[in-house]
């Protein structure tokens, strides 16, 4: 998880993904639609031509949440879907 940054207020973690053209960046978008949909965990997204910024928040949506190893783990994930 090298390229994710941990941001403290508010409480996420954030990346993004560069890609040479457009067609692996939708690649990627259906790839995380994919995964999104099967673990039920579903982070902020924007994207352009050839980036995506995603941001995860803490599963727990309590003002006082914290990132989590399950959070980190999704994160992992994410970057598993590069490969």
């Amino acid at each position: 998880m090298n390229q994710w940054q941990e941001r403290k207020r508010p409480v996420c973690l954030e990346c993004r993904f560069e890609f040479d053209r457009y067609d692996a960046t939708r690649d990627f978008l259906d790839k995380l639609g994919e995964h999104s949909e099967a673990t039920q965990r579903f982070p902020d997204i924007s994207f352009g031509r050839t980036y995506v910024n995603i941001t995860i928040r803490p599963e727990d949506d309590r003002p006082e949440a914290q990132l989590s190893e399950s959070d980190r783990a999704f994160a992992a994930q994410i970057d598993a879907l590069l490969g």
